[in-house]
């Protein structure tokens, strides 16, 4: 379903509506739309205006080439930075579901406040519901103030089951939601004391080269790239449900399912089953009968069925499938 054409930021998979529009519509009753800036390659443009019509070219920031999370973020913070030292930066993923809105609000304001006194880089923690081994962790440290913020002791990215459960068991463990909040040019400090790998190259953006800033720049996480290396990182439980949807499973925690957990979209047909993700986009009637706990994916001419307790492997599966089978029929 997700293409480099057409990402899963482009799709309805959470409900009717994009979730990049989700994500924009969210965020603008605290940040005007003004102040929002979309980072995205430059081919997918077209499509994100397609998705959230009231943005216009002034609202992107081009990431010439992909080069992983950190890189695009600190040219966003140097963006930012240098028209207001004291900025903060919320930077957002546009392909979580997030509720209620109202509770994402508040904690986002709550965190902005704190990096503001603290100057710290946050990250906003989501309390753990299941042993989930496809989430990065965070542990943490002492209290910060009597508002819910607190030090970091450190990041754990995707623990095996076992350690998962145990983080969960200790209460101690939140999940990375991958939303931050920082003053942009904190970042900035943060980068130039830790991440020599970028240090190097914020000259270019100093001189206005951003073709060249991201043909040097490494491919690099902004987990580990600073958010795991810097001492001044801080977290905020989030007052609001979150999922990364990542997985088909999550497509079914985001979706309201019939009365027996079914979740459907598009010409489907689904008679005495339960539990299953039934999705076609095609006009192909895809018809299940008598199934638990299935996916099935009909699009661009292919078929995929597979348990939802293996909707995580799916990155495993397509890397053992041919290239004819991943662009369906000619």
């Amino acid at each position: 379903m997700s293409t480099p054409e057409r990402p899963k930021q482009i799709l309805p998979l959470a409900g009717d509506t994009p979730l990049i529009a989700d994500t924009v519509g969210r965020i603008t009753p605290l940040v005007p739309l003004e102040r929002v800036r979309v980072l995205s390659g430059v081919d997918l443009v077209g499509p994100i205006r397609g998705a959230v019509p009231e943005l216009d070219d002034g609202h992107f920031l081009i990431e010439p080439r992909a080069r992983g999370t950190a890189p695009v973020l600190v040219r966003a913070a140097h963006y930012m930075a240098a028209r207001d030292p004291e900025a903060i930066m919320v930077s957002l993923h546009a392909d979580h579901v997030i509720r209620p809105e109202s509770g994402f609000r508040d904690t986002v304001a709550a965190a902005v406040a704190a990096a503001h006194v603290h100057d710290r880089l946050f990250s906003l923690g989501i309390t753990p519901t299941r042993a989930e081994t496809g989430y990065g962790y965070v542990r943490r440290g002492a209290a910060l103030d009597d508002t819910g913020a607190h030090a970091v002791d450190r990041f754990v990215e995707k623990p095996d089951p076992d350690t998962a459960a145990d983080y969960v068991r200790s209460g101690e463990y939140l999940w990375n939601s991958g939303i931050f909040i920082w003053r942009a040019a904190r970042l900035l400090e943060e980068i130039r004391r830790h991440t020599p790998e970028l240090a190097e190259l914020l000259p270019l953006l100093d001189a206005g080269d951003i073709d060249a800033f991201f043909d040097r720049a490494p491919s690099l996480s902004i987990d580990e790239g600073i958010m795991e290396r810097s001492e001044r990182v801080g977290v905020i439980e989030a007052g609001f449900e979150w999922d990364d949807l990542g997985t088909w499973d999550a497509v079914a925690r985001a979706r309201r399912g019939d009365g027996r957990g079914n979740v459907t979209l598009g010409q489907t047909h689904v008679v005495d089953s339960d539990g299953c993700v039934v999705w076609e986009e095609a006009g192909e009637p895809v018809v299940v009968f008598g199934a638990t706990d299935l996916v099935v994916v009909r699009a661009r001419g292919v078929t995929l069925v597979l348990p939802r307790d293996r909707a995580s492997d799916l990155k495993a599966l397509l890397a053992e499938l041919p290239d004819a089978v991943l662009e369906g029929p000619r």
